[in-house]
């Protein structure tokens, strides 16, 4: 029995996929405000202008740039497909397989530099020299000063403060990249101060940190603002992980039930799910598609379908999404990865027509990091406290099945790992 499916080098796809010609119905467009300058022009300025029109590609199928597929190759892709057979022994499996793709093995840790380094690219293109961006955890930040290195560029990062303050060791990892980096709320932005001014101990938010950047990008010359997750430029770009993993399974003559991810905004979740999907509305395979999240930002499980803005300050344009407010106050987690407001657009629709499925599980993580436990003990990888969401809905949906007597064939991302989320794991796991 193989525990690893290693996809050839020569394997690695050639063109991301882009499930917008294949959505159940067109994706609600952008809408602006009823009252203040326009949204959209302000993205057209500070947003990279390729990805921009990415944004609303109706190609299926758009070619990967030969230097981005260099740069995947430099950063280990094709990343292995591993069958969790320890962990199926673990849990007494019969009638349930259960496998995950490893995207933990990324330079920074996680898959967030699958779209870093395809932003960065088309912003030097541009001739942009600086990139700005907001992060949760810490690891879009990570990956975006990677990537941003590698290609001869500044970083700015903004970094919701909770996390800030805990992650120190990722925060150095940063500055080792040349990033500079702000606990957001911050008071390198209009907005930043205004947040503190009114509490100086908010602990922030992705929403605040997204409007830092994006007001540091307008306001500063030669700079331009990549975004982490949320937009389907950033779904398609993380395509990757997914088109991989088909291939992977076909190697092995095995076809998934169900596919699992993690899910704040949307990138990991829809990296893997979405080339599975569309061959779902394309009528090639059946799979199901369940996204794990928490009870701090539940917005595809407790979340309302309408248009809202993506951050705090309204910089946005308005998109139509599960959200549970812009201005939404969320308790600080250690998964503070998932702990944002609203689901992609796309993500959202597929929600909407019956195709995602979504599970919270409670703040208090208990159960999150006792998954992160199991799997650490028996697969021997340390996942990041957000990948263990995905752990704990896999786990779970193998014990529902095989105590129904259900054949099944289960997947997981991994969306990264944890060696410098030990802090976390020494809090949650030693307080029991």
């Amino acid at each position: 029995m193989r525990s690893q499916i290693p996809l050839p080098v020569d394997e690695l796809p050639t063109k991301w996929y882009n499930i917008l010609p294949d959505l159940p119905e067109p994706l609600p467009p952008p809408k602006e405000p009823e009252t203040g300058p326009s949204r959209m022009e302000f993205l057209a300025r500070t947003m990279v202008k390729e990805c921009l029109r990415q944004e609303m590609s109706s190609e299926r199928w758009v070619p990967i740039p030969e230097e981005v597929r260099e740069l995947y190759l430099h950063m280990g892709r094709p990343r292995p497909l591993y069958r969790a057979i320890r962990l199926e022994k673990y849990l007494g499996l019969k009638r349930v397989r259960l496998y995950y793709k490893r995207e933990d093995l990324s330079p920074t840790g996680s898959h967030k530099t699958n779209t870093a380094v395809a932003q960065a690219y088309y912003a030097m293109k541009e001739g942009k020299t600086t990139l700005t961006t907001e992060t949760g955890a810490g690891q879009w930040g990570t990956a975006l000063s990677y990537a941003a290195r590698l290609l001869g560029l500044d970083c700015v990062v903004f970094w919701v403060k909770s996390v800030y303050d805990w992650k120190t060791d990722r925060r150095t990892l940063m500055k080792l990249l040349g990033a500079k980096v702000y606990a957001s709320p911050s008071q390198q932005t209009r907005i930043g101060r205004e947040v503190f001014s009114k509490n100086p101990e908010h602990p922030g938010s992705l929403g605040i940190a997204i409007s830092e950047g994006l007001e540091y990008a307008e306001t500063h010359e030669d700079a331009v603002y990549c975004l982490g997750s949320v937009l389907n430029h950033v779904l398609m770009h993380q395509s990757i992980i997914g088109l991989e993993t088909i291939k992977q399974f076909d190697l092995i003559d095995e076809k998934p039930d169900l596919i699992i991810g993690c899910l704040g905004g949307g990138s990991n979740f829809g990296g893997i799910a979405l080339p599975f999907i569309g061959e779902v509305l394309r009528g090639k395979r059946e799979c199901g598609f369940l996204a794990a999240q928490s009870m701090a930002a539940p917005n595809l499980v407790k979340g309302e379908y309408r248009y809202d803005f993506c951050d705090v300050a309204e910089y946005t344009p308005l998109l139509k999404v599960y959200t549970l407010g812009h201005k939404v106050e969320m308790p600080p987690i250690k998964a503070d990865g998932l702990r944002y407001h609203a689901a992609a657009p796309i993500i959202s629709l597929l929600k909407h027509h019956g195709l995602v499925k979504a599970v919270a599980y409670p703040t208090d993580e208990k159960a999150v990091f006792e998954a992160a436990r199991i799997f650490l003990q028996s697969e021997g990888w340390l996942p990041a406290p957000e990948s263990s969401y995905a752990i704990r809905a896999g786990i779970d949906e193998a014990i529902k099945a095989e105590k129904a007597g259900v054949e099944k064939v289960i997947c997981m991302n991994i969306s990264g790992h944890g060696f410098l989320d030990l802090m976390a794991y020494k809090e949650k796991l030693e307080t029991g």
